[in-house]
């Protein structure tokens, strides 16, 4: 199983991003795929999970109007759409995906891919 971020990079705040989270090795169809971040000295936090059926939880209340998350299963990729995005985004953000199918708030997740870097500047 491997999973690849990207589109990460430096935005003023009030800007957008999209990140992509690309994935191979797995049934792709089948599975909840979600998004974390991991700011500058803090812990790694979850952001928001689609479901295999395209349904959004969000983990971060701060994000919820500004975020959202969108899975293309004839590409096998994930995309997280990231507006008006504000300085506390700052963060490297992380894609992963779980070893057994489950909705997004039952599921652990278990294969990770490497990180893309988003800043945000005032």
């Amino acid at each position: 199983v491997q999973l690849q971020a990207s589109g990460g990079g430096l935005v003023q705040a009030g800007g957008s991003l999209r990140l992509s989270c690309a994935t191979s090795g797995f049934t792709f169809d089948y599975y909840a795929i979600s998004w974390f971040r991991q700011a500058p000295g803090k812990e790694r936090e979850g952001v928001v999970c689609i479901s295999s059926a395209g349904g959004l939880t969000y983990f971060t209340d701060s994000v919820k109007g500004r975020f959202t998350v969108s899975r293309d299963n004839g590409k096998n990729t994930v995309y997280l759409q990231m507006n008006n995005l504000k300085p506390e985004d700052t963060a490297v953000y992380y894609c992963a995906a779980p070893k057994h199918h489950g909705g997004c708030p039952y599921v652990t997740f278990d294969y990770w891919g490497q990180g893309t870097a988003v800043t945000v500047s005032s």
